[in-house]
């Protein structure tokens, strides 16, 4: 049975036809499920994963919402880490295309409080932020919520594994008691459910099971000495290849060094953990994403919100303790009916671990055996995309539509060649395939982006 189109939704013309003009024609699970519901001004409580299509569920619904006449903040999505309110925040105004006045402000920690402040200044229609900054604003006074019709929770789980529970009652008590609350989480633990008692009014309950660790994605896993872990997850990445891996390890220390070996022996990787400065963090996940950089090795915390689309590998360097969080790691692949490969090294000490997993899954654990390996330096398997670095970005008016237009007009780059393109204030990124990056850089060296020159290097990290 198909899935309901978005056409058969209640929507205005112009946001059905953008919609469709974004690729977007039947609607996922949780999209059928509560959307209906959503558009009707009720409360909704909804169990969903990262890639299940909840952003576009709650952004077409809080987007049909909005007085555009009124530069009022009338729209409010509290996120778990920077990087997934900056996606939401993309994802939001995307489906916003089919008017050009509807304003979406980013509000997160990691950078200077003053430009958001003017930016409110200014007006917003939807905010979108993280519980610690929402909260600072709200208490200077430079965000306000009387007008606010729709407040989301997204990862509302997330967040209460990090602490913020307190800070996120204290931010909806500024919001007026007449609203619509969308709760989304991946779990529906009794501290959900009481969240939801808390902020909500007769919520909908909405449930997509979307557990597909026995489908699309393949477990296997490895016995290794501890002192052959690293030549054990060289030998899996050498014989797999995936185009792109995200390696778990269980310590900031243990990912450094795992990092620095893969990167001595050549492989294309980077480091993900807490004591990254934002600027790095934001440039090591522009790599991966725009895939050029192939192996990604994060901490859990770290890689808390990262949605990478297509995601072909997750090796667990080491097995967690606790079984929920290694379904929460493996479910980063295999998304969107795409097939997976989640791999995990475990020592003879660690069975434990495993036994908890089958255990937890409700499955027998495949074995599989590693060929000895040592780990030399080559240049192994180059990423696809090399990236740029632009030293223009959103303060200077720089749209990605500039950089696209600026590569494919006189370069005569075709836009297949172009990769993601990521605007920050003061800088953007390009990724290129390779074989086109000299000509690219070359053509935005020599080039202006919008009638203006700018300084372009090839990153040192992509």
């Amino acid at each position: 049975m198909n899935s309901p189109e978005f056409s058969s939704l209640a929507l205005k013309p112009a946001l059905l036809e953008n919609i469709a003009s974004l690729g977007y024609t039947h609607l996922t699970p949780i999209q059928a499920e509560s959307l209906p519901h959503i558009l009707e001004g009720k409360d909704v409580i909804a169990q969903a994963k990262t890639g299940s299509g909840k952003t576009a569920a709650f952004g077409i619904g809080l987007l049909s919402r909005l007085d555009i006449g009124s530069f009022k903040v009338q729209a409010m999505v509290i996120c778990p880490s920077r990087e997934l309110a900056d996606q939401v925040c993309k994802e939001i105004r995307q489906l916003a295309r089919f008017t050009q006045n509807i304003k979406v402000l980013a509000l997160c920690g990691g950078v200077p409080v003053a430009p958001q402040r003017d930016s409110l200044l200014h007006g917003a229609h939807v905010v979108v932020g993280t519980p610690g900054r929402l909260q600072e604003h709200l208490q200077k006074h430079s965000l306000h919520l009387e007008h606010l019709k729709v407040l989301v929770l997204d990862e509302a789980d997330r967040m209460l594994d990090m602490g913020f529970a307190d800070v996120i009652t204290d931010v909806v008590s500024h919001a007026p008691s007449h609203r619509q609350t969308l709760l989304f989480s991946a779990t529906y633990s009794d501290p959900i459910r009481k969240l939801s008692q808390s902020f909500q009014f007769k919520p909908v309950s909405v449930s997509i099971d979307t557990s597909h660790h026995h489908n699309q994605l393949e477990q296997h896993f490895h016995r290794v000495d501890s002192g052959k872990r690293v030549h054990a997850l060289g030998y899996l990445l050498a014989y797999h290849r995936p185009e792109s891996t995200l390696v778990f390890c269980n310590t900031k220390r243990e990912c450094q060094d795992v990092a620095g070996s893969l990167a001595d022996c050549g492989f294309s990787v980077q480091a993900l953990h807490g004591d990254l400065e934002q600027k790095d963090r934001d440039q090591v996940l522009v790599r991966f994403a725009n895939k050029s950089c192939s192996v990604l090795v994060a901490t859990d915390v770290a890689a808390r919100g990262l949605d990478i689309k297509d995601m072909q590998a997750v090796i667990n360097y080491e097995l967690p303790r606790d079984p929920e969080v290694y379904l929460h790691r493996i479910g980063r692949s295999g998304r969107a009916g795409n097939k997976g490969l989640a791999l995990s090294l475990c020592a003879d000490t660690e069975l434990d671990r495993v036994k908890a997993i089958e255990d937890y899954l409700s499955i027998s654990a495949a074995w599989d055996e590693i060929a000895p390996f040592k780990l030399s330096y080559e240049q192994r398997f180059q990423p696809p995309m090399v990236t740029l670095w632009i030293d223009g970005g959103r303060k200077q008016k720089v749209r990605p539509g500039d950089i696209l237009g600026a590569l494919t007009g006189t370069a005569g780059i075709a836009a297949g060649e172009v990769g993601k393109i990521d605007v920050f204030d003061k800088h953007a990124y390009v990724a290129i395939t390779r074989p086109n990056a000299d000509k690219a850089l070359a053509c935005l060296r020599n080039g202006k982006i919008k009638g203006r020159r700018y300084n372009v290097h090839r990153s040192q990290w992509g």
